[in-house]
């Protein structure tokens, strides 16, 4: 069995303003303990290490806001990699401009290498799965471009979902089309007419066909991060993006950009314990709880209460009554919302956190 090269690369540039008042601008939820014993982007860069069943995973590199620095630096030493870049963006311009800042630097680090184009904040708990599925996935490079595509587990409406077509390999299958987040009533037909997967919003593909395709429609956000990428500052392993040239890119999704446009789509549906920790209400549904449906850590007490996520930094905080709330303290904010509207505490974090 020939080993397939890969260069993981990670993208740093999230938010997560759905898990204020934990995850905020000067410390995202990837920098964070959710779900998993280490940090989320420590996860995602141990994840994608070593060697397995044929695909060799080479130092990882990092595309992070510039802020963020030394909190990608603490990560990394913390899971004992050192990675091979560390792309520092001045100002955020979505994950097609990444995606191209992906496939340069991968061309300068190996050009025989494939790229694997990941978020940092995702949990995974069958890394072994995963490997499966990627290895599969190689078997149409570089002539495809793959995304990989999560079992449903329910008619879930904040995800896009993709439509698999035609077979091109044991396990992959061209994309017949991709759809946005639906309606209720749609997500429920897709599960019931099969052959839907979420769509994971991780990307395999050789670099020269990633660049290749962004001429179809954004030709302009490829160029744009060539120059940015050309006349970057770059000390040790870090590379600052130039500024004005990067702010100058248009900010768009890849999947816009680059998936919805190309003939060269293809999907590696996989079932591999994933996870899209995006909101408070999906970090109860992954913690651990008591007999009444309580996940608490910190100091708490709860009587006569159901269903609720409660956690603390410092300050105590008991519940008495309540159900399927969401209470979290940390530092000198405290935020208390229905768990069913977890979408909604974007809308109430003050200025500058």
């Amino acid at each position: 069995m020939s080993v397939q090269k890969i260069i993981p690369v990670i993208m740093s540039g999230g938010s997560g303003t759905r898990l204020w008042p934990l995850s905020t601008a000067k410390r995202p939820k990837q920098f964070h303990h959710l779900g998993a014993e280490r940090t989320m982007i420590e996860e995602t860069a141990l994840r994608f290490s070593g060697v397995h069943d044929g695909v060799k995973f080479l130092p990882p590199v990092i595309i992070s806001s510039a802020a963020h620095a030394d909190l990608v630096a603490s990560a990394m030493a913390a899971c004992g990699l050192t990675p091979s870049a560390v792309i520092l963006e001045p100002k955020g311009r979505n994950t097609a401009a990444t995606a191209a800042i992906a496939a340069l630097i991968a061309q300068e680090i190996d050009p025989e290498a494939h790229v694997l184009l990941a978020p940092a904040d995702h949990l995974v708990s069958n890394t072994g799965a995963f490997v499966a599925a990627i290895r599969a996935a190689t078997s149409v490079l570089p002539d495809r471009i793959v995304t990989f595509g999560i079992q449903p587990t329910g008619p879930e409406t904040g995800y896009g979902y993709i439509l698999q077509g035609d077979v091109l390999r044991d396990g992959v299958h061209a994309v017949a089309r991709f759809k946005e987040k639906p309606l209720l009533p749609d997500a429920e037909r897709y599960l019931e007419e099969g052959g839907y997967s979420w769509n994971s919003g991780v990307f395999l593909f050789s670099p020269g066909t990633m660049l290749e395709e962004f001429a179809i429609a954004a030709v302009d956000i490829r160029e744009g991060a060539r120059a940015a990428l050309a006349q970057a500052k770059r000390t040790g392993v870090e590379i600052l993006l130039d500024a004005d040239l990067f702010g100058a890119v248009r900010s768009e999704a890849v999947d816009r950009a680059v998936m919805e446009h190309t003939k060269r789509a293809a999907v590696a549906p996989c079932d591999i314990g994933w996870a899209d920790v995006g909101s408070w209400a999906e970090v109860w549904r992954l913690s651990d709880k008591d007999a009444a449906g309580n996940a608490m850590a910190g100091s708490v007490i709860v009587e006569d209460a159901r269903n609720n996520l409660i956690r603390t930094d410092g300050i105590h905080v008991s519940i008495v009554g309540l159900s399927d709330l969401i209470v979290i303290a940390n530092g000198d904010s405290i935020l208390i919302a229905p768990r069913d509207r977890a979408q909604d505490i974007k809308k109430v974090i003050p200025g500058g956190s």
